[in-house]
């Protein structure tokens, strides 16, 4: 008889290697770089949406865990983005509406090209393309995870297992901690380990950039089943987000993912930005909410996809 386990859902190595993007040819730079900037557009929407960490850290993961079941070729990633955060908000209690949500989206991935940052009206076609992206993006997550939404999270490991290493007042390491979990769910990590393990390589970061010994005899980690060569592991995804040259413009669906391919995205979207601010009318005022959402998502696209030059040195 089958048990229902809250833990978080694992993968083998087999899944790992053969992603469904790759085993239909995506090389695994592109297919990194496009979960990296996934989880972005859902952190940095998070944050202009004022939901609590815990559902942009569960959109991201749900995010992360779909793409190891479905491909990019296959499934458009900005609406996969919406379906995510959309089914995190209400799995987290904490519902927000479609157009908030897909508002929010759009003008971050605008902001992020250099688009003119307009909000849809709610009635235009672009609004319900991506209206419908978001309510079919949610029926696939739904029905590629079986359901199982369940998704544990190591931010109270983490606080707890401060307290036990007495950290919990030093100047730097609890948030410097804190910052290396927030980045470590643009890697696969949470699809590979569980909560213990993260958390822990969060607190090794942590200690090593503060040049912080821990114990040793026996080793810190053991206190909190986790296995040492796990932590280093995670420890070095982590690290890794930080030395990677990230491409300026990544696609958002098929059409752009062929663009991509043929290197030609580029040029589309320094031409769709060129015909966008030219169709703007000179002078005119943009309505109150255009001007709030405006305020709202300024400069949270290049704070989130600079990957926190905080532990880069």
């Amino acid at each position: 008889m089958s048990r229902l386990s809250l833990r978080n859902p694992l993968l083998t190595p087999e899944q790992i290697a053969q992603s469904p993007s790759h085993r239909l040819g995506m090389s695994r730079s592109l297919e990194a770089d496009l979960r990296a900037y996934g989880c972005h557009l859902i952190e940095a929407a998070g944050i202009v949406l004022r939901v609590p960490q815990v559902v942009m850290a569960s959109a991201q993961i749900l995010f992360q865990r779909f793409y190891y079941l479905a491909a990019f070729q296959d499934f458009a990633l900005r609406g996969i983005v919406l379906g995510a955060l959309f089914l995190a908000c209400k799995v987290e209690e904490n519902p927000q509406s479609i157009r908030d949500i897909i508002n929010v989206v759009d003008i971050v991935v605008k902001r992020d090209r250099g688009y003119p940052e307009h909000v849809t009206d709610g009635y235009d076609a672009e609004y319900y393309d991506l209206k419908n992206e978001m309510v079919i993006a949610e029926l696939q997550i739904l029905r590629k995870l079986g359901f199982n939404v369940q998704v544990e999270l190591p931010y109270g490991l983490l606080v707890n297992y401060l307290r036990s290493l007495e950290l919990t007042d030093h100047p730097s390491i609890p948030q410097l901690a804190w910052n290396y979990l927030n980045d470590s769910l643009r890697t696969p990590v949470y699809v590979c380990f569980q909560p213990e393990t993260i958390a822990c390589a969060a607190i090794y970061l942590a200690a090593y950039e503060c040049k912080l010994r821990l114990p040793s005899s026996p080793p810190w980690w053991i206190i909190f089943d986790a296995n040492g060569e796990d932590v280093v592991q995670v420890a070095k995804a982590i690290k890794a987000l930080y030395l990677r040259d990230w491409p300026k413009v990544l696609p958002l669906d098929g059409v752009e993912l062929d663009m991509h391919l043929s290197g030609t995205l580029q040029a589309h979207v320094d031409d769709e930005r060129q015909r966008r601010r030219q169709k703007e009318s000179p002078g005119v005022q943009s309505k109150p909410e255009e001007k709030q959402a405006h305020e709202e998502s300024r400069g949270l696209s290049e704070a989130g996809r600079d990957l926190s030059a905080r532990h880069k040195h």
